[in-house]
């Protein structure tokens, strides 16, 4: 497991190189980067961000799954694939590859590059490839951290993704992180921060609605399911409810 940056899935193809991340051997099996990450940020959130999740139900044991999440910090990712024993493929601006240590740590972790002033169609097909072999992936459909913490417009270029694969889509919300890492702040605040997973949209709505010219259709119905689960993880927070799924 491990940060990722903002993402977006809808700008036009690049025709620049793009640093390649290892392709993960095992789509259900954790490597030890991932699973050292995982155990030392379950103690940090859990005492420092009072981290919980629920949901995780609604999410398949094996094959795969396309997360949508609602996007507002850099603690994002880590907070998604926290308490899951499977791993996560995620998108991430390909200038974070280029931090020393950082970007040995992306790509030990099947983190895909994406460059975010021209996404190239190669960060969608590793990403749709990894669908087909059966992984879990995730992508921010936002396409930049909310400022507000409320789910902002979609971008309609994730559709693309969603047009090359039949994995179920599992909107995810999170409440709280913008609160615990604002975009002016390089620390992480002591603030309660919630995870709420939803059920996969329903195939029939997929094929209704995921078609040429309905693209901006489609993507306000899967942010209405991103902000479900987002105000059900706000409540959360409030209510200050200590139950894990």
């Amino acid at each position: 497991m491990t940060a990722a940056g903002s993402v977006s899935a809808g700008s036009p193809a690049s025709t620049g190189k793009e640093p390649s991340p290892p392709a993960p051997p095992h789509r259900q099996r954790r490597n030890i980067i991932w699973y050292t990450c995982q155990l030392l940020l379950q103690v940090v959130f859990t005492f420092w961000l009072r981290y919980r999740c629920r949901g995780i139900e609604n999410l398949p044991a094996d094959g795969p799954a396309l997360l949508l999440i609602n996007h507002q910090s850099f603690l994002d990712p880590l907070l998604v694939g926290l308490p899951l024993d499977r791993p996560v493929s995620f998108l991430a601006r390909d200038s974070l590859f280029r931090i020393p240590v950082v970007g040995t740590i992306l790509r030990l972790t099947y983190v895909v590059p994406i460059d975010r002033s021209a996404a190239s169609t190669r960060s969608i097909r590793t990403l749709t490839s990894r669908l087909d072999a059966g992984w879990m992936t995730g992508i921010f459909p936002e396409g930049t951290r909310s400022e507000d913490g409320q789910v902002g417009p979609l971008k309609p270029g994730f559709v693309a993704i969603v047009r090359r694969t039949g994995a179920p889509l599992i909107p995810v919300g999170i409440a709280g992180a913008n609160r615990a890492m604002p975009r002016s702040s390089r620390g992480i605040r002591r603030e309660t921060v919630r995870v709420v997973i939803g059920e996969a949209l329903p195939d029939e709505l997929k094929t209704e609605y995921c078609r040429k010219g309905r693209e901006r259709e489609f993507a306000e119905l899967v942010r209405q399911r991103i902000v479900a689960c987002q105000l059900e993880a706000e409540q959360w927070c409030q209510d200050g409810n200590p139950a894990v799924s």
